[in-house]
């Protein structure tokens, strides 16, 4: 498989479904181009593109929850931190991806019992 044809395939997919979510490519193309790296190896070696920066769990169900662009799955998480878990997609209006901070799911769920999200 040529890696920078399937990087430039799965990015064309890939906007297609950020896009009407309110997300965009980072505008940071070294880490654009690293993370769609990793996911072409991932896919090559689990048939599918999975998120570079969170575990697979062996577990089908949870896992696909994984496959990159995994927004639809986490979108309250990915919007409160306005980004996805890896930093690939940022929100439409983000200029700077270094300034926004992750935010850890149990730090999230508090966020949500507390009203803050």
């Amino acid at each position: 498989m040529d890696v920078e044809k399937r990087k430039q395939r799965l990015r064309e997919m890939f906007q297609r479904v950020v896009d009407p979510l309110g997300y965009k490519f980072s505008p940071d193309e070294e880490i654009v181009d690293f993370l769609l790296e990793q996911e072409v190896m991932l896919e090559q070696e689990h048939g599918h593109p999975f998120c570079p920066c969170q575990g697979l769990t062996g577990e089908r169900e949870l896992d696909m929850k994984i496959v990159c662009p995994c927004i639809p799955f986490h979108r309250a998480h990915f919007d409160a931190m306005k980004r996805c878990w890896c930093g690939l997609y940022v929100h439409k209006d983000v200029e700077d991806p270094d300034s926004l901070v992750q935010i850890s799911r149990c730090e999230f769920e508090q966020m949500q019992k507390e009203g803050k999200v």
